[in-house]
């Protein structure tokens, strides 16, 4: 019985330093493992890790382009810089009351019939009680002088008998009186009572390019003011019939084309380039269309904005001729020998060359074809109103003419439109 004891105690122990061993050892093979798997690890990782790190090193050497995060902050901060600058014009007008007033339809009745009814036959008609000044439409313009010059269409501020009222970005409210009317282009010069006031910037229309962005600012409806929309140049020196039932029709020449949202109210307001620069005066909307509205581009209105503050009112350059623009196909039906230029010929309201102008001074006679105004080429896409409106009343500019085979240059002082053309 001893015996067998010993025995398995002897067996226990070897059994004990078996487990023992092995307990013991497993870490030991662990951390062998271990070491080999990390250093594959590290063989089969490093590749990558050098590849990340200079994937990101090449990434930071590269600027990343943004370009939804660029046109927003651009658009933006041209809203910014031309919000303060842009106004709501408000028109109104003294109009007749009209109410539902009781008349007698039958005053020649013997008086026993009107007693008879008991003088109550309950019959009325529309009579005016009295005048009230009402709201008969909305415009937009913009600040041009710290002292309140403001730019703004002509047919906004053409009815001579109506008020005008302007409101600013901040909310306050002027009284406006219209300073100056272009006989020619779309446009108008008012006046409020101010000072400090913030003038918009005014860019270069001359340098615009097709499908640059365009923004639009203006009293939409009349109702919505400083309303944004966004668009691009979609076209230049379009020459457009625009017409309303308050100024009838009028040709304008040489207008931007955009399709950014102009909308009745937005009349007179600025559109501007993504500098916040006026480039263009909204003037116009094609009917039918979708997003078709033109501009008059600001080119054109520096020298009357200048002329108002120089002298108060809008003098405008004239030669004194009525013409037709020429082109191929005109020139051939009229054998002509140019195909370009101001064909100088009458109509049924009045002779080729207006008594006493300019051009008449000069000796420009009908049939003449103006070619050039100081080396500038008139074409139907650059006509000769258009070049005209570049120069001042009392500059002296040479015109280039073909009479019959011979070309001629003739030197012309222009003088101030008379105000009854």
């Amino acid at each position: 019985m001893q015996k067998k004891l010993v025995f398995i105690v002897i067996v226990a122990g070897l059994v004990g330093g078996i487990i023992g061993s092995a307990v013991f050892v497993r870490p030991a093979h662990a951390s062998f493992f271990d070491s080999i798997l990390n250093f594959f690890k590290q063989e089969i990782q490093s590749p990558f890790s050098e590849n990340a790190t200079s994937t990101r090193e090449s990434s930071s050497s590269i600027p990343l382009y943004k370009p939804a995060n660029d046109y927003e902050e651009a658009v933006v901060s041209a809203v910014e810089n031309a919000n303060n600058s842009v106004v709501s014009i408000v028109i109104s007008k003294d109009l007749p009351v009209i109410e539902q007033c009781p008349y007698n339809p039958f005053p020649n009745l013997p008086p026993e019939f009107n007693n008879f009814f008991n003088n109550n036959f309950q019959f009325s008609k529309p009579c005016e009680k009295g005048t009230k000044t009402q709201e008969i439409g909305g415009g937009s313009g913009f600040i041009v002088s710290e002292d309140g010059l403001i730019v703004t269409n002509k047919h906004v501020a053409s009815d001579e008998k109506a008020q005008y009222t302007v409101f600013t970005n901040d909310g306050e409210k002027y009284d406006a009186k219209v300073i100056a009317i272009d006989p020619v282009q779309d446009l108008a010069v008012i006046k409020i009572d101010g000072h400090g006031l913030t003038p918009a910037k005014l860019g270069n229309s001359d340098s615009i390019k097709l499908g640059q962005t365009a923004i639009a600012i203006g009293n939409a409806l009349g109702e919505f003011k400083n309303t944004v929309s966004v668009g691009v140049i979609s076209g230049l020196s379009r020459n457009i019939t625009a017409s309303g039932a308050s100024y009838g029709s009028e040709d304008i020449r040489g207008v931007i084309q955009t399709d950014a949202a102009i909308n009745p109210g937005n009349s007179g307001g600025p559109l501007l380039n993504l500098r916040g620069e006026v480039i263009g005066i909204n003037t116009a909307i094609a009917s039918g269309a979708q997003n078709i509205g033109f501009a008059i581009p600001i080119n054109f209105a520096k020298r009357a904005i200048q002329s108002v503050k120089d002298t108060g009112t809008i003098k405008t350059a004239y030669l004194g001729v009525r013409y037709i623009m020429l082109d191929a196909d005109f020139a051939k039906k009229e054998k002509l020998s140019v195909d370009y230029g101001a064909l100088v010929r009458g109509t049924k309201d009045g002779p080729a060359v207006l008594k006493d102008s300019p051009a008449e001074k000069a000796g420009i006679k009908a049939e003449d074809i103006i070619m050039e105004l100081n080396g500038e080429k008139l074409t139907a896409d650059n006509p000769l109103a258009i070049v005209l409106q570049k120069y001042n009343v009392g500059e002296t500019v040479i015109f280039t003419i073909q009479r019959g085979n011979d070309k001629i240059e003739f030197p012309v002082k222009l003088e101030e439109r008379p105000k009854n053309l």
